[in-house]
């Protein structure tokens, strides 16, 4: 075996094992699926194991191929499991459903070495349990006890059918007759069990009837009840609470109806006399009872009324009931008493009592005081309610003695024993004894209008008398007699008239006992005339004419004096000698004569005739009617102002008489017809109303009246005011950038008032802007020097006063060329270029007018005629976005600069934007500081190019007495402006800040710049002495002794550590000269274990290996841009091919899609990208020669030196996976790769050609790998949320790490033992 070993690792057996790793043995099937049955729902497990398998391994479902990816996409129910590498492919099926019950074959597909092979048939049988059973009775539930029904129980959709037993109430049921059907899928059976006679009993409501399913695929029966619903009539009703049949009027009893059993419980309602009491009732279900409850007040009307209960329910053949029958017992509800019970002194009384009906019958008695009265006579007669009416009659001889004595009625009944009475008192009457009469005396004259009281005494009598006034014998209404001790009294309060001078006043004392006696006087009243009248000579008086008007005073005492007045003028008359008249007075006579004008149309002239003795007089006044032609009022308003849609009211102010008036008004020459608009009205008095005002109603109106007596015309202006309506004279106002912008808008308004223009910047800020000109109807804003800023709508408002303002927006566009946007996110896109995804290279411009976009790919204009790339444009009001979107990006092809070019007439702008790997971002850019405060500032960045993938932000800031950098890392990611608290004031800190997403970190921002920041003082007014040494203490974070112990055993550790190496060096190159000599073959065993952990080394920590796509991706530095990487693949046969991401720039034919020609152009950066930027790598065949050491012993490469060049930089290590691009996260390099790859080195030395080609110096394969094989391909939510650092206990956890990575560091340096890669790529020294 060790020989073999020997043999494998010597250079003679490299071609024959090249030849036999391709050579395998026919496939053949070790295990082959057999049938199987499942329950649904469990898992199925179709095994099947394939030796020497070399071909694709899929399973076939009812000829459907599922797949050959173990994971089997598109059936998530499907997997392959078991041990690939022993070539197990069993097929698992999670949750078997219906559906996948089918065939299953297995087969392994052609390879080179053997031919496809396929399994026999195997079949998955479901066994599907039934549905939960359901019931199906022939009628609907509840059911009606001593009737016929069929019950069925239905188990659906069973494989095989299901068995059916029903029980009731626990007991099997017998004569269960079962049917199957078809199910609602294919091979699916519905199970029918049924009972074709079922006759429930009262004894069976609420009883359990279960219906069991079982079949093979359920453990236990599934099974499903229901409640047996019966129902049945219930028992007769009882009354319970009447325990007599007589019963008292106004006794309220309480009765009870009460009913038992029945399903449903019973209905109860209560009838009295077939009148239906109540409808209400309550169930006690526990009790299984009915119960109904009145409450009933006992009235005479009740008496032989029979109260009946029934009870019902929905199966009762037919009600059932109980009656009993009342008898009330009640008193007569009144007593009356026909007749008056008074009698003139000496008469005979009679009077008639009569007692309401009663049961039983009333006996009826008179008393008067205590005295009873015998002489009376009783009837009796049927009365209400089945009771008796009595009626008794007395009669009595009245005396002085008896009045005021009470007189009773007593109707008494002997069941009850109860007595209902009539009280009344008995009045004897006899005349008053004497009358008088006090007033003023009767020759006093009294002045009309004056208050006189005329006062009635009258004494004795019953009862006392009732005084009367009279006047002239006429009765007079007088005030409320009173009474005092002997007597009763009367008041006669006048207002003296006319009609009372000379009158006699009388007043009559009198009562029942129909006697009289009486008392009288005489009184003398001055009063003005009593009547005014006036009589005129002209029925109809013309203007012009003279009228004669006769005054005539009426009565008056003593005679009046006469004048006339018309307004404030006052006129003499002609009197002539005054005659008699009635109530002992005069009457007076007066003429005046009038010369008419139109003036006195209307005017009252007024007569007064005036008493000196009285110092009052009475007037009164004629109306004077004079007949003239129409006459306008001087008051005529001669303009009328109107808003437009209002009511134009044009008052027109005529008069004439007679008043009907015809009235023309007349507009434009044209007369206005009330008919013919509905818009015109006109008002009684001829004014003219106009409805909806519009501007054509505006202009001079004339107006022609006449009546009779003639005509007459006037004029009268109407104008119209409106609100304005405002309207842009250009809208949209196009102005190029710098120039000068005339805004025009013209108003149509009426008044037009100065200042009535409005200018206001619609847009969002503010912008300079001048006020407008007005041009009397329009207004003119003029903008100079047009910036962008400018650009948007402006508002002129129009406002006269009249309703709302009117406004008009005015949009003002500023041309200007295309200006594309720039930044870090627009000047790269990164995309992987495996040829699996799609990537979209955009660019945003901002132009007006239109912006037209045209594509360069490396300086060549782009077809988007190809099938992989397609141009949208996106416009968003002056923004327009062009994306090209390159379909299966590939590295070779598409890795490129694509320049945008956006253009309008007024000029163009470019953008050149590469197609990168994803990489880790760029520093972001302007660094720079916002505000600050005593412990906070807040800074403010531009990001760069993210990388491809999210990205982040993360502060460091130092200050003069901190041992080490403090980090802040920013909240929320993507923020660009930032907060850092907690900081000490008056202090300088130096912040710097950098970008990091899943692929790594950024350099920091604006070329390693560092910020600067003092803060400012604390506003506390007194600050506590600060310590020097316990500020040193914290913030050196250790204390001193600590310090010198750790340094002085660093220090020990390193001097062993240099002595250690030292002889080691010594004794590895004594080792290493006798391997060479010697090639034992224990140096070519572990020369393959190396080889073996190396390959085993290159995996995900969770042994999952990379996809085949990156193990086929050539990593080459795009010789553009140092911190991307392009990708490109190769499907050519052989050995893959790996290339460092630093030196090598291997230079590409140009690709035939693209134009001959200079590929030179500028980078986002201005630097130029090389000539060449891709050249095709072909395989080769081996070469003649070369070195087939072990691996490890191939020496370090030679360092290029190029001329000019010192020293070729060092190849950049991939320190964490995250650093690498997703695709060579994983295995990057087998050991196959790796000898393949010396061996191609090997050859292009030989061959000579390390003059054209770089060095490959810096190929370096010492990768090293950290952290969890899934960084970068997944974020981690915890990056997002707000976290505090503990500053104190992460100095001390930092300077510990650190002290224990330095000696590991000086160890690696100097020994080079820690970690160790195999050297495969060793170069001659040459």
């Amino acid at each position: 075996m060790a020989v073999l070993s020997a043999w494998i690792v010597s250079t003679s057996a490299l071609p024959f094992l090249c030849f036999i790793w391709g050579a395998r043995a026919q496939q053949a099937f070790r295990t082959e699926p057999r049938n199987l049955t499942v329950r649904m729902g469990d898992t199925a497990v179709l095994k099947c194991e394939v030796l020497r398998a070399s071909g694709t391994v899929q399973w076939v479902k009812d000829g459907l191929l599922l797949g050959p990816h173990r994971a089997l996409p598109g059936f998530p129910r499907y997997s392959m499991t078991g041990n690939p590498k022993r070539g197990q492919f069993h097929l698992r099926i999670d949750n078997a459903q219906f559906e996948d019950e089918a065939s299953y074959e297995c087969q392994a597909a052609q390879s080179e070495s053997s031919t496809a092979i396929m399994s026999g048939s195997a079949w998955i049988t479901m066994q599907i349990p039934p549905s939960r059973p359901h019931f199906e009775v022939s009628a609907a539930e509840p059911w009606v006890a001593g009737r016929k029904y069929t019950v069925v129980c239905v188990a659906a959709d069973a494989k095989p059918e299901a068995d059916i037993t029903l029980f009731k109430d626990g007991v099997e049921l017998t004569g269960v007759e079962s049917v199957t059907t078809s199910g609602s899928k294919d091979k699916l059976l519905n199970t029918h069990a049924q009972i074709f006679r079922v006759i429930p009993l009262s004894s069976d409501h609420g009883k359990q009837l279960t219906c069991w399913a079982q079949n093979p695929a359920l453990p236990r029966p599934v099974a499903s009840s229901m409640t047996m619903s019966v129902y049945f009539p219930p028992q007769p009703p009882v009354i319970v609470g009447l325990e007599k049949d007589e019963v008292s009027a106004g006794r309220t009893i309480l009765l009870q109806c009460v009913s038992h059993g029945g399903n449903p419980l019973a209905t109860l309602h209560w009838t009295k006399n077939g009148d239906v009491l109540s409808r209400t009732w309550e169930e006690d279900r526990v009790a299984q009872r009915s119960t109904s409850v009145i409450r009933l007040k006992i009235t005479p009307e009740d008496n032989q009324a029979v109260l009946c209960c029934e009870s019902i329910n929905l199966v009762s053949p037919s009600a059932a009931s109980v009656s009993r029958t009342i008898t009330v017992l009640f008193e007569p509800a009144e007593v009356t008493v026909l007749g008056t019970p008074a009698a003139v002194e000496g008469q005979l009384l009679s009077l008639s009592c009569s007692a309401s009906s009663s049961n039983p019958p009333a006996q009826v008695r008179w008393w008067l005081g205590h005295k009873e009265l015998n002489a009376t006579v009783a009837v009796w007669e049927e009365g209400d309610n089945g009771g008796m009416k009595a009626t008794s009659n007395v009669t009595h001889r009245v005396s002085r003695e008896e009045d005021g004595l009470t007189l009773t009625c007593e109707a008494f009944n002997k069941g009850t024993r109860f007595s209902k009475v009539h009280t009344s008192i008995l009045s004897v009457y006899y005349p008053p004894q004497r009358v008088w009469l006090e007033g003023p005396p009767e020759d006093v004259p009294l002045h009309s209008g004056t208050r006189v009281r005329l006062i009635c005494f009258s004494s004795g009598g019953n009862p006392a008398g009732d005084l009367i006034f009279y006047k002239n014998g006429r009765v007079v209404d007088a005030m409320k007699q009173t009474a005092f001790d002997r007597g009763v009294t009367r008041e006669l309060v006048l207002v003296l008239s006319a009609s009372d001078n000379m009158a006699t006043y009388r007043c009559d004392a009198t009562n029942e006992a129909a006697q009289t006696i009486s008392a009288q006087t005489r009184l003398t009243v001055y009063y003005p005339a009593l009547s005014m009248r006036i009589r005129a000579s002209e029925e109809n008086p013309k203007r012009g004419q003279t009228i004669t008007l006769e005054c005539l005073s009426g009565p008056s005492n003593p005679e009046a004096e006469v004048t006339w007045s018309m307004g404030a003028q006052r006129f003499p008359g002609l009197v002539e000698p005054p005659h008699k008249a009635q109530y002992g007075g005069v009457v007076v006579r007066s003429l005046l004569s009038l010369n008419l004008s139109s003036q006195h149309h209307d005017q009252r002239v007024i007569c007064q005739a005036w008493s000196p003795a009285l110092a009052e007089g009475a007037k009164t006044f004629f109306k004077l009617g004079v007949l003239y032609p129409p006459e306008f009022s001087p008051d005529q308003p001669r303009r009328v102002q109107v808003a437009e849609d209002g009511v134009a009211a044009v008052p027109l102010l005529v008069s004439a008489n007679p008043p009907e008036v015809s009235c023309d008004w007349i507009h434009r020459r044209e007369t206005l017809v009330k008919e013919r608009t509905l818009r015109i009205y006109w008002a009684e008095d001829f004014s003219l109303e106009i409805w909806n005002v519009t501007r054509k109603d505006a202009g001079v109106y004339t107006v022609e009246c006449s009546n009779a007596e003639g005509a007459n015309r006037t004029t009268i202006t109407l104008d119209v005011q409106y609100a304005p309506s405002v309207a842009a004279e250009r809208n949209p106002v196009f102005v190029v950038l710098g120039g000068t912008a005339d805004l025009i808008c013209v108003a149509d308004a009426n008044p037009v008032t100065p200042g009535m223009f409005s200018w206001t910047w619609l847009g969002e800020g503010e912008v300079e802007m001048s006020e407008g000109v007005q041009q009397d109807e329009s207004s003119i804003l003029t903008i100079h020097d047009v910036t962008r800023a400018h650009a948007g709508r402006y508002q002129c408002v129009a406002n006269n006063g009249i309703a709302a303002p009117a406004a008009a927006d005015v949009e003002l566009v500023v041309q200007f060329k295309p200006e594309l946007l720039r930044g870090g996110r627009w000047r790269k896109v990164a995309s992987r270029g495996d040829q699996t995804t799609t990537a979209e290279v955009a660019c945003r411009a901002e132009g007006i007018p239109r912006v037209e976009f045209s594509w360069r790919k490396n300086g060549v204009p782009m077809d988007f005629v190809h099938p992989r790339y397609e141009e949208r444009t996106l416009r968003e009001g002056s923004f327009y976005t062009s994306t090209v979107q390159v379909v299966n990006v590939s590295a070779l092809l598409d890795y490129a600069v694509f320049t945008c070019v956006a253009r309008n007439f007024l000029g163009e702008d470019q953008l050149d934007i590469q197609l990168v790997s994803p990489s880790h971002p760029d520093p972001p850019s302007m660094f720079q500081l916002v505000t600050s405060t005593h412990d906070s500032v807040t800074l403010e960045w531009t990001p760069g190019f993210d990388g491809g993938s999210r990205q982040r932000f993360r502060i460091r800031y130092l200050w003069g007495r901190s041992l080490s950098f403090q980090y802040v890392d920013v909240f929320p990611p993507t923020a660009s402006i930032f907060t850092v608290t907690g900081l000490h004031p008056l202090t300088t800190y130096n912040f710097s800040l950098n970008a990091l997403n899943k692929m790594g970190e950024s350099g920091y921002a604006d070329s390693e710049a560092v910020l600067s920041i003092t803060t400012k003082e604390s506003p506390q007014l007194e600050e506590a002495p600060v310590d020097e040494d316990s500020d040193s203490q914290s913030v050196s974070g250790l204390p001193t002794y600590l310090t010198v112990t750790f340094t002085l055993l660093f220090g020990v550790l390193l001097a062993l550590n240099s002595a250690g190496c030292y002889f080691g060096a010594r004794w590895k190159r004594r080792r290493n000269r006798a391997a060479a000599r010697d090639g034992s073959v224990s140096e070519g065993k572990k020369a393959e274990d190396e080889r073996s952990s190396q390959s085993t080394a290159n995996k995900y920590e969770s042994g999952e290996k990379i996809n085949a796509a990156a193990q086929r991706t050539l990593l080459i530095d795009s010789g553009s841009e140092t911190d991307s990487n392009i990708y490109e693949s190769y499907a050519a046969e052989g050995s893959h091919y790996y290339y460092p991401t630093v030196d090598y720039v291997p230079r590409l034919a140009p690709h035939p899609e693209e134009a001959d020609g200079n590929w030179l152009s500028q980078d986002p950066r201005g630097r130029p990208f090389e000539d060449g930027l891709y050249q095709d790598v072909l395989p080769s065949s081996a070469p003649p020669s070369f070195d087939l050491r072990p691996l490890d012993q191939w020496g370090p490469p030679a360092r290029h030196q190029g001329p000019g060049s010192g020293r070729e930089p060092e190849p950049r290590q991939i320190q964490r996976a995250s650093d690498l691009p997703f695709e060579l996260r994983g295995e990057l390099v087998t050991q196959q790769e790796l000898l393949c790859l010396c061996l191609l080195d090997r050859w292009e030395e030989a061959q000579g050609q390390t003059q054209d080609i770089p060095k490959r110096s810096s190929r370096s394969l010492d990768f090293r790998f950290y952290g969890s094989p899934n960084e970068g391909s997944y974020s981690y939510p915890k990056w997002d949320e707000g976290f505090d650092y503990d500053y104190a206990t992460l100095r001390i956890a930092g300077l510990s790490v650190a002290a224990v990575l330095f000696v590991l560091g000086i160890m690696i340096i100097t020994c080079g033992k820690v970690c160790r890669m195999p050297k495969c790529c060793r170069r001659s020294s040459k």
